[in-house]
């Protein structure tokens, strides 16, 4: 089985020094691939530079409502051009921070609704950032409608969590249910339905239990993998091999790459497999771009789909899964929205 971590900022500072030896220890813990979110406009063209040179690096860009203070009116002009020619795979890191003090909620809600309406426009799943605004991003996504995507790092609750299932939304979980006091986070995971689970590391940042203040990386996620696995009361293993052979039900990210000649963009699925993942692969054939689902297919596997620009894994096994349409596209244009006519506050640089 190929692990994907779905959230992984692995453009980060904290990888400079050895982001090389970190990107082997992933593949040799069996993380095949990572989805890259931004945070900033800044960011962007190293972001595009580390996917290119890494394997199974793919990026989303956005603008992170941590990172407010560097935010400009401006950026959402731009943001447009990179979606358009840089066909990343999902639009984000964006979304609404409650809990740091000093983030303009009107500013914030500003970046979101325009990236939520650009994510719309392009058919393109959003990674979300929610902190102590799990309510106000519900609100925000069902006010716009035809959206898909994943909320990272959810802390939510049960009932918040069903919401964002009938709206599309799929909820990452990482380090923080390896914490054995997290009590509510690991009831859900243990309780939540099966296709809504997304596994991630949110690396550089929050580190499980076992590397407690250390630096996360991708290779983590097996451990995360291991802990939803017993939590869900499937027998405990030495590692993510036992959990494999118990039939363990994984939320992964299936690569599909075909090349055709003048055009390098790929199309990427997030599937659910449900019960083995070989079996599925098994039924499954490898298919050039957008091939049909295969039939029946669809009522057990759930998708967000996207195109990207990078080859990556042109041999990997194929999940299909069927991808609920959005509304037709919106008028939306960046510069349809007012400014703010705020100065966002200064912030620390760190993301969530």
């Amino acid at each position: 089985m190929r692990l994907i971590d779905s959230h992984c900022h692995f453009d980060a500072a904290a990888f400079d020094a050895d982001r090389a030896q970190a990107h082997a220890r992933a593949l040799a813990a069996g993380v095949a691939a990572q989805v890259v979110p931004a945070v900033d406009a800044a960011g962007w063209p190293k972001l595009k530079a580390v996917c290119a040179e890494f394997a199974g690096a793919y990026p989303a860009y956005g603008l992170h409502p941590m990172f407010l203070a560097s935010h400009r009116q401006a950026h959402l002009h731009e943001l447009r051009d990179w979606i358009a020619r840089e066909r990343p795979v999902a639009v984000g890191e964006c979304g609404l921070d409650h809990f740091v003090q000093g983030l303009d909620h009107d500013a914030q809600l500003h970046y979101f609704d325009a990236q939520l309406h650009l994510a719309r426009e392009f058919d393109l799943p959003v990674i979300v950032h929610a902190r102590r605004a799990v309510d106000a991003v519900i609100a925000a996504i069902r006010g716009i409608g035809g959206l898909r995507g994943v909320v990272h790092s959810f802390s939510g609750s049960a009932e918040q969590a069903a919401q964002l299932h009938k709206l599309g939304f799929l909820l990452g979980i990482g380090g923080p249910v390896t914490y054995e006091r997290a009590n509510r986070l690991r009831g859900l995971v243990a309780a939540m339905p099966l296709d809504q689970l997304l596994l991630e590391t949110d690396a550089p940042d929050q580190p499980g239990v076992d590397q407690r203040g250390e630096r996360n990386e991708p290779a983590y996620l097996t451990r995360v993998l291991e802990v939803v696995a017993e939590l869900r009361g499937m027998p405990r293993g030495s590692g993510c091999r036992d959990v494999r052979e118990c039939g363990a039900v994984v939320r992964t990210l299936r690569l599909v790459a075909a090349h055709s000649r003048g055009d390098a963009r790929r199309s990427v699925h997030t599937s659910c497999v449900i019960s083995r993942a070989q079996a599925i692969h098994g039924l499954l054939a490898r298919h050039p771009g957008r091939a049909p689902l295969p039939v029946g297919l669809h009522r057990c596997l759930s998708n967000i789909s996207s195109t990207l620009p990078t080859a990556a894994n042109a041999n990997a096994p194929v999940t299909w899964v069927a991808a609920p349409r959005p509304a037709p596209q919106s008028s939306f244009s960046a510069s349809s929205l007012p400014s703010c006519g705020r100065t966002p506050q200064t912030l620390p640089s760190a993301c969530g």
